[in-house]
């Protein structure tokens, strides 16, 4: 991606270096719990919220406070992260003027190292990136990054942006009043198949805000560079129900899929990238056959 000379978003939190105070795990942070660890418990989410506590409770300790000292890699992807940040706050603030939105509120952007605590809870770098919408927040330990590219194979500068585009995706939700809706509709289901098929539906609408973003960021900056497509491609079907659990379990269980298979993870960040209609994000009223 080309982002030299782009500025940094100034509603980053680059608290590598300590820990910060927070509530009790709410919805939200259930909602979007990590695909790392979703992908190391086989799909259990239960099993996920159980060990992410287990986990933040015992490195909270570990977490030091001071001056903290990053390699240069993990320097400079803080400051990648910040400038994909900034891009997302520009194209988000103009569609939101261009279809009558409202004011698009920008969200805040939290970078932690081991272990933090949000307004959704505690989480640590297993949880992988979330975005808890009681703080409106993104969180995310940039060691996620390394993970994506030696367990997921799905390295590169736009599969990391893509990440942070995503999470941005529900905040946007967050802001149109979609999560609170899918939040009572996951509450009224009767069956924890149909509570999934609503939970995919949210995170390819995700997908699609990401690829809406990667459209208009292209087209404001030329940000897009020769492969850059094909590593957003690659990273959303990396991170497919499907290919996860088949690499974890060796078999898939379709009806405990909460974020959408590779093809159609793949197939809704292209939608959005390729034409950046939003009138086309509708993925609840689509038979879920035809996702």
């Amino acid at each position: 991606m080309r982002l030299s000379g782009r500025r940094r978003s100034d509603n980053v939190n680059d608290a590598r270096g300590g820990m910060s105070t927070g509530g009790k795990l709410g919805i939200g942070g259930l909602l979007f719990v990590g695909l790392i660890t979703y992908f190391t418990t086989g799909g259990d989410l239960g099993k996920t919220v159980q060990t992410v506590a287990k986990e933040a409770t015992q490195q909270m300790t570990t977490s030091g406070s001071g001056q903290y000292k990053g390699s240069p890699r993990e320097d400079s992807l803080a400051v990648f992260v910040s400038q994909i940040l900034a891009g997302t706050e520009d194209v988000w603030t103009d569609l939101f003027k261009q279809y009558n939105l409202g004011t698009y509120r920008k969200p805040k952007l939290k970078i932690f190292k081991n272990a933090t605590t949000s307004g959704c809870g505690s989480a640590n770098a297993s949880t992988g990136p979330f975005y808890c919408s009681a703080d409106e927040t993104v969180y995310i330990d940039l060691s996620f990054y390394d993970q994506m590219e030696g367990q997921l194979k799905a390295g590169g500068d736009f599969a990391y942006a893509y990440v942070i585009a995503h999470e941005v995706g529900h905040h946007v939700q967050n802001l149109m009043g979609i999560l609170d809706q899918e939040r009572e509709a996951e509450a009224r289901a009767r069956s924890e198949k149909a509570a999934n098929e609503l939970s995919v539906r949210l995170e390819l609408q995700a997908d699609f805000f990401a690829g809406i973003w990667a459209h208009y960021d292209n087209e404001k900056y030329n940000s897009l560079e020769t492969g850059d497509v094909e590593e957003g491609m690659n990273a959303a079907s990396a991170i497919g129900d499907d290919r996860l659990q088949m690499q974890s379990r060796g078999y898939t269980v379709p009806e405990s899929f909460n974020h959408g298979t590779s093809a159609q993870r793949s197939r809704w960040l292209m939608k959005g990238l390729r034409n950046g209609n939003l009138k086309e994000m509708d993925t609840f009223s689509i038979n879920y056959s035809d996702l």
